[in-house]
Formats: C-alpha cells, sequence, structure tokens
C-alpha cells in the first residue's frame, strides 16, 4: 500500500504525478502548510485523473483565523487566488492557478486522514488494486464524460444510495 501522507511516491509514478511532486516541492506547498497535516488526496495520487483534475490538499484546521492567514500569505499573488468558508461543514478552501496546475486546499476540523476525501481515496486505490487496469480506464473514461469520482465508481460498482456514503460503507 502506498504511503499517501508523504508524497514521495509520486516521484515514481505517471508523468502527471511526477510533475505534481516537482511543483509541489520546488513550491515547498506541503513545507508551506506543515502545522496543518497536509494531504495530497484526490484522483491525482491513485492515477485516475483527468485534464481537468486539480491538486486537491487537505488539510487540519484547527484554528481557522491561523489557516486562512497562512493561505492569504502564502498564496494570495496566485492567478484566481479566492478564500471561501463553509460555516455548516466548520471549513475553509482556497482556490488558485499555479505551474500549469489548478490548487484546491481544503481545510476542516477534522483531522487529515479522518476525512471523507482521504477516507474515499483509500477506498478507491484499494479497489483500483483489486479490479485492475480496465476498471481504471472505465473510471477515467467516465470522468471524461463528466461523472464524479465517487459516482463513477458506485455506478461500476452497483452500488445504490448516496455514492459519498456509499464508498465509506466499504
Amino acid at each position: 500500500m502506498i504511503n499517501f501522507l508523504d508524497i514521495s511516491y509520486l516521484q515514481s509514478g505517471s508523468e502527471k504525478q511526477q510533475k505534481a511532486y516537482q511543483v509541489l516541492t520546488e513550491h515547498q506547498i506541503m513545507k508551506k502548510l506543515a502545522a496543518f497535516t497536509p494531504v495530497l488526496a484526490g484522483t491525482i495520487p491513485i492515477n485516475i485523473d483527468i485534464k481537468s483534475s486539480d491538486l486537491d490538499i487537505i488539510c487540519y484546521m484547527q484554528d481557522k483565523t491561523a489557516f486562512t492567514k497562512t493561505l492569504t500569505e502564502c498564496f494570495h499573488s496566485k492567478k484566481g487566488f479566492k478564500i471561501t468558508a463553509h460555516p455548516g461543514f466548520q471549513s475553509v478552501k482556497t482556490n488558485f492557478f499555479m505551474a500549469g496546475f489548478e490548487f484546491e486546499i481544503f481545510g476542516q476540523v477534522i483531522p487529515t486522514t479522518q476525512q471523507n476525501a482521504y477516507r474515499h481515496m483509500l477506498i478507491e486505490h484499494q479497489i483500483l488494486l483489486e479490479r485492475g487496469e480496465i476498471f481504471r480506464q472505465e473510471i477515467i473514461r467516465l470522468k471524461n464524460n463528466g461523472i464524479k469520482t465517487e459516482p463513477a465508481f458506485a455506478q461500476l460498482l452497483g452500488l445504490k444510495g448516496d455514492p459519498y456514503e456509499a464508498l465509506l460503507g466499504l
């Protein structure tokens, strides 16, 4: 199993994963976010990304003010920089573009390894290992047709109900 808590696995991955590693390390993104236990999540780490896939970094935001301040200080000059607070989820999200990637940095008052984005990624990775390359290509095909990741998995696996909840049930 890949240790998703350390981005060094990206160095030996796909071309996009290697480029992501280069950008993350050259710009010291994870180092800048270190106080918030950042984890790269989403489709790029598990190699089911499509052209429009962004770099999703989840963070443990214990102090909303400190997190927002760090995001602003580190990334305010980046193209498209925007911060959005989601009080219902007790979360903050920032989006921006840098070095050929769209970034989404998401902070929540839940430790990163307990956040749904991380849990979904681990489950999806395990399914991909079990189901193989044809299944992975089918997920990518569905994503290219506009279906989000979790609904694509649910569709191929025949899961019923809310695809986000159904995946967590696996």
